[in-house]
């Protein structure tokens, strides 16, 4: 990934599918972005047909180009690494995604809300651990809340980046700048415009100080 001492950059996180290129070429034309994880589509499978221009685009603008969980596919692609959901093998997903990607893959995970599997997988060689608020969760409010404190004892102690999923307005994005988030991730979805990605890609950067494109 692009070295975090520069300070809080931005991590888009997009869906694959109908527009996504359109999507993402949108939220480049806002603002510099670090690292792009592509999803599958809701409900479908992420496969190479959908994800190849997705990473052929990001890598062009510099950013790294990370896959949702597939080793196997991240390295057919030629992406930088993969990013690892919360799961209860967590450790074991990791080894063998440094096995499958090698020591120059990038390989993120989200420890979910167990500090010591965040320290564990940060002594194992991960390259960030993230902490987010998931959308599906009743009470976003008190997940936001967790997240927000698992960022700020992560950039209090460690050296390892952090990542700060489910970021959903400039002002979230500036807070968690503040607190010592070097990345904070934007969804930009399935049926989002790439007018609305512009926007909120220009929006957080402005409030988070990030460098915007000339385009």
């Amino acid at each position: 990934m692009p070295d975090a001492e520069t300070g809080c950059q931005i991590y888009a996180v997009i869906e694959a599918g109908e527009a996504a290129p359109e999507r993402l070429a949108a939220a480049f034309g806002a603002a510099d972005l670090a690292s792009v994880l592509i999803l599958p589509a809701a409900g479908r499978a992420l496969e190479a047909p959908s994800a190849r221009p997705l990473v052929d685009l990001a890598q062009r603008r510099g950013a790294a180009a990370l896959i949702a969980a597939d080793s196997h596919l991240a390295r057919s692609l030629g992406a930088d690494g993969v990013h690892l959901g919360a799961a209860a093998d967590l450790k074991d997903a990791y080894q063998a995604a440094r096995g499958i990607l090698g020591a120059s893959g990038v390989i993120g995970v989200d420890a979910g809300i167990l500090r010591h599997d965040a320290m564990t997988l940060a002594e194992a060689g991960a390259d960030y651990i993230a902490f987010g608020a998931p959308a599906h969760l009743k009470d976003r409010d008190k997940a936001r809340a967790r997240r927000d404190g698992f960022v700020a004892w992560w950039a209090e102690i460690f050296q390892v980046p952090c990542v700060a999923f489910d970021v959903d307005t400039a002002e979230e994005a500036e807070a968690l700048a503040g607190a010592g988030a070097d990345f904070v991730a934007l969804t930009l979805p399935g049926g989002q415009s790439p007018a609305a990605a512009r926007d909120l890609v220009a929006a957080v950067a402005a409030a988070i100080g990030t460098r915007e494109t000339a385009s």
